[in-house]
């Protein structure tokens, strides 16, 4: 995608992402900065104008975790760790989503954007500098919260590309409101947002077991926690309230395990064993035990029954993706044709 783009108005720290000697071991509460300049592109001044914290990581129950904040308040407010296990995670999801969109980045029909804005993915705007070491001339970083007041220039954007923030935003139509204002009259939005709650269409998945304690949990966490798990079901109505209009919606299926007799879903499947394998333990220690108030013992133990039931073949389960994309009006009421809807593949 950022071949084609002329700017993107963001910030590229880069900062050391190994854990260096001295750092206490897991379930060691403890704020550690990470100061190592090797790797980075720029000069001193420039890394000097980041704000201090950050480059300051909370390690916990043997994690690393995000230390920016506005206010002291806020640190933590983000459940997912980010170090280099963390990103890779994010590269085995990335490379389902290609296969889930037969090798496109993005569904919305736009034509030569000048200014795009990736929210929230990792290696684009986000929490936390895990940024690749190397990126297109035309791509910056910028370690920002989407979940403050965006300090771009209205009508900057020509796309927005959201993918993967459920449970991380307090107020969604608020969200919404920001890229609306940010976005260029008939710019795109665009998100993508897996459902937590595992599914079957055969009636393998059974009240009780540990797939349903699974979604179960999620959806409790992420109302504890004040910030859904669930915005995939909410998405799209959403974007309609916020103004937005040519409003698209697809689902998807990702297959947990190699089930399928389709090959595109087996693959996916395949790979999302794999995701969930390297992801399962990130994606529930904070949760658990900051939210849930289980101990580390109590988290490493169910996850542990969680892996063998993910390995039972008896279970035919999926997880819902849903992708919505739309357009910003123009400022020709007469431009526009609102238009909504929905389709499976």
């Amino acid at each position: 995608m950022a071949s084609w783009l002329d700017q993107i108005t963001v910030v590229r720290p880069i900062f050391s992402r190994h854990r260096p000697d001295g750092v206490p071991d897991n379930r060691q509460d403890e704020d550690y900065e990470d100061d190592n300049s090797d790797g980075s592109l720029f000069g001193d001044a420039s890394r000097r104008s980041l704000f201090t914290s950050i480059s300051q990581y909370r390690y916990e129950n043997g994690r690393r975790y995000h230390a920016y904040s506005i206010s002291p308040t806020r640190e933590g407010q983000y459940w997912a760790p980010n170090d280099e296990q963390a990103t890779c995670i994010d590269n085995i999801s990335h490379h389902i989503f290609l296969i889930t969109l037969n090798d496109k980045l993005f569904l919305a029909p736009i034509q030569n954007p000048k200014r795009a804005l990736d929210v929230g993915t990792g290696t684009a705007t986000d929490l936390s500098p895990i940024q690749p070491d190397y990126s297109p001339p035309n791509l910056r970083f910028e370690i920002d919260d989407c979940c403050s007041e965006w300090v771009y220039q209205k009508d900057h954007f020509d796309f927005i590309h959201v993918r993967l923030l459920y449970g991380s935003v307090a107020d969604w139509p608020a969200f919404y409101r920001e890229c609306y204002k940010h976005l260029a009259p008939g710019g795109y939005i665009e998100q993508l947002e897996l459902s937590p709650v595992p599914m079957s269409d055969d009636g393998s998945i059974q009240p009780g077991d540990m797939w349903d304690e699974c979604g179960k949990l999620a959806i409790e966490c992420g109302e504890r926690f004040g910030k859904t798990f669930q915005i995939m079901d909410m998405m799209k109505d959403l974007i309609v309230q916020a103004g937005f209009v040519d409003v698209v919606e697809t689902k998807y299926k990702w297959p947990l395990g190699a089930w399928s007799t389709d090959q595109k879903l087996k693959d996916m499947g395949k790979w999302n064993m794999h995701h969930w394998n390297e992801g399962l333990e990130g994606w529930t220690m904070a949760l658990l035990t900051r939210v849930m108030g289980w101990t580390y013992d109590e988290v490493k133990a169910w996850n542990a029954k969680m892996r063998l039931t993910m390995r039972d073949r008896r279970y035919h389960v999926y997880q819902s993706l849903g992708v919505v994309y739309a357009r910003k009006p123009f400022s020709s009421s007469s431009q526009d044709r609102e238009v909504s809807t929905s389709a499976t593949p």
